[in-house]
């Protein structure tokens, strides 16, 4: 069991800095076109949100014994949910998806997928991700803590977007 939670630990910092190099190319892409970045002061914020969850979700699992639990087939089945709407959600919105503000002014914000039926999918389940992911490690103060800053993050981050989608044209 511990054998396969290092590899999903693996596989989750390689998705991220997957996730960081796609953002990048399509800053780049978006820029070209004339898109508008805004929020650019709070973005430190997710970046040190992340890292410390990793370090935080890292600590808790390599230092406390772990004990298999019922726990842990809910919180798996919960991850490969979250995976599934979080490439819905980055595939609807192409090469629009980033992890920063971006905004193209004569365009109007991508209503398919997810976000025909909530304005902010991918930040509910990155809320469950921070939840369920220390689950199945067993790492019950990240479990916690991180889905509770993340909420603090999102009190700056969505007000921030909302302005610039209202500012855009």
């Amino acid at each position: 069991m511990e054998g396969f939670l290092w590899i999903l630990f693996s596989f989750l910092v390689i998705q991220r800095l997957a996730e960081l190099a796609l953002a990048r190319s399509n800053r780049k892409w978006m820029l070209n076109r004339g898109a508008i970045e805004s929020g650019e002061n709070h973005y430190i914020l997710f970046i040190v949100l992340h890292s410390l969850f990793f370090v935080s979700l890292f600590s808790e699992f390599a230092f406390t014994s772990y004990h298999y639990s019922r726990v842990f087939y809910l919180s798996l089945s919960m991850f490969i949910l979250l995976q599934v709407l979080r490439i819905w959600c980055i595939s609807s919105l192409g090469r629009r998806w980033n992890t920063r503000i971006l905004t193209l002014p004569d365009e109007k914000p991508i209503k398919k997928g997810p976000y025909r039926y909530i304005p902010h999918p991918n930040y509910v389940i990155v809320f469950f991700e921070l939840l369920f992911i220390p689950l199945l490690f067993q790492a019950y103060i990240t479990a916690i803590v991180f889905p509770f800053l993340h909420l603090l993050v999102l009190m700056v981050r969505i007000p921030a977007e909302e302005k610039a989608l209202e500012e855009r044209v």
